[in-house]
């Protein structure tokens, strides 16, 4: 709620007369009154329904109960099935198209339950000073499968003898004509062939290593090749410097790299320059991303040549090419992809509400600081990346006579994100703490503010355009 000097003053001194003592519960004087939201509720969705000392989680789509199960219900509530969450603290999504107009101000964090985030407007959230986090390699290992599966596919014509096959048994002839019509769909093996993998992160570096014990010899392209992943990758590999140095000799070209639109971007990366350089029968295989390859330019390929492309991506042009096999969108479709990208999800959001830590973000930098001591507070701050932000910040907590026990501090482009342990040694006044939250949030440049201590889901405060939210 948007909280105006004199209703801030009131809170304040409500706070006081409840004399609570900081090092039992830091936030005893803050829980949810009807009084306090008066005229604000309507944003806020049914009273009835809010769980107070509770995190509440939206989600969006159908998530897996194993990763739904990762939050405790004692501390947390989870809106699932398009139940009303307008109090969300964070959001866990798969595929659903989020909007901003979907992300109340009480949010913190969103999660999606998978690598990309493409479905997530993350350039606005990041504005806002609102992490979004994935889950990468956690459904490395079912892409990969599917990937294998797909190099099968391209090298025999499975699925035209499958189809075959049910012709010829609605005709009765199936047994009279399965050996004449073998040679109809006859294919190559693949071990002694070449496989070049461009993007060498989590699938990448596991379709490498699998195709290498298949006896395939793999070359591998990754121009910000990690040293995690480096160390995954078979010992026989050979890195290429360039994507057309890599397809040039492969049989099989596996493309697993992420889809950034904009100029530099990586749209329609895989076209008439790279497919040019192709083996007149080579194989693509794109389990990435359906806008990384130029359709135009793979339709000439295929009409030309006697290759192959396979995808679970839906294209227009390719759909029905005698040379294409475009399967449903089915890379991460298991249960044990789903139940590892969940539970992922859910751990990441409850170290980032529970401790303030960032992990697996595309906006925020890596930030974790140990466990606080038990005599302090935690305290969160977002903020742009902005010169003497930090000390504008540690400055407050000096003027109030609050020491600073312990600290971090990263940035990542245009946010800087701070963790800091305060000493409440000596402090049991909340009415200090919470002038010191309202001082630093609204200084022009901080986005959000957050004390992590004492009952889950408050202590959060915004700097909406000037207005303090808490």
């Amino acid at each position: 709620m948007l909280a105006t000097r004199q209703s801030l003053t009131a809170f304040l001194q409500r706070s006081t007369r409840a004399n609570a003592s900081l090092s039992q519960n830091l936030f005893l004087s803050t829980k949810v009154q009807v009084e306090h939201g008066r005229g604000q509720w309507k944003t806020y969705g049914d009273i009835q329904n809010f769980q107070e000392n509770k995190f509440q989680v939206q989600t969006f789509n159908k998530i897996s109960p194993v990763g739904l199960g990762k939050f405790p219900a004692d501390k947390y509530d989870v809106r699932t099935g398009g139940s009303e969450a307008a109090n969300a603290h964070a959001i866990l999504l798969r595929s659903h198209k989020l909007k901003e107009e979907e992300v109340p101000h009480t949010v913190r964090a969103i999660a999606r339950c998978g690598a990309g985030t493409n479905n997530v407007p993350v350039a606005r959230m990041t504005e806002l000073g609102i992490p979004v986090f994935n889950t990468p390699g956690a459904n490395a290992n079912a892409v990969k499968e599917l990937v294998l599966c797909g190099m099968f596919l391209g090298s025999r014509r499975i699925v035209d003898g499958i189809n075959h096959m049910k012709d010829l048994g609605s005709q009765g002839l199936a047994r009279e004509r399965v050996e004449k019509d073998k040679a109809m769909f006859g294919g190559r093996e693949l071990s002694g062939k070449t496989l070049a993998v461009i993007g060498l992160g989590h699938i990448g570096a596991s379709t490498a290593k699998d195709a290498a014990a298949l006896g395939m010899d793999v070359v591998g392209y990754d121009p910000g090749l990690s040293v995690t992943s480096a160390l995954k990758l078979p010992r026989s590999i050979q890195l290429a410097d360039s994507i057309v140095s890599a397809v040039k000799q492969a049989d099989y070209i596996s493309i697993n790299i992420p889809y950034i639109k904009g100029e530099g971007g990586t749209h329609g990366i895989i076209g008439k320059d790279v497919i040019s350089n192709f083996k007149a029968d080579a194989v693509l295989l794109n389990f990435a991303r359906g806008e990384l390859v130029d359709s135009e330019a793979m339709k000439v390929h295929l009409d030309e040549c006697n290759g192959r492309y396979v995808s679970d991506f839906p294209d227009d042009l390719l759909w029905d090419h005698k040379n294409s096999l475009i399967l449903p969108h089915l890379g991460a479709s298991t249960e044990e992809a789903e139940d590892a990208a969940a539970s992922m999800a859910a751990e990441t959001i409850k170290n980032f509400l529970e401790k303030g830590t960032i992990v697996n973000s595309v906006n925020f930098p890596e930030t974790s600081l140990p466990d606080r001591p038990e005599n302090a507070v935690r305290f969160v701050c977002v903020n742009q990346n902005l010169p003497g932000m930090l000390a504008h910040i540690t400055e407050a907590f000096a003027k109030a006579n609050l020491n600073i026990l312990q600290q971090i501090n990263h940035s990542r482009g245009e946010i800087a994100y701070n963790v800091m342990d305060v000493d409440i040694t000596d402090h049991d006044d909340v009415l200090s703490f919470k002038e010191v939250q309202e001082v630093i949030t609204m200084q022009e440049g901080v986005l959000s503010s957050r004390i992590i201590f004492g009952k889950a889901g408050q202590g959060y405060a915004k700097n909406l355009m000037g207005e303090y939210f808490v």
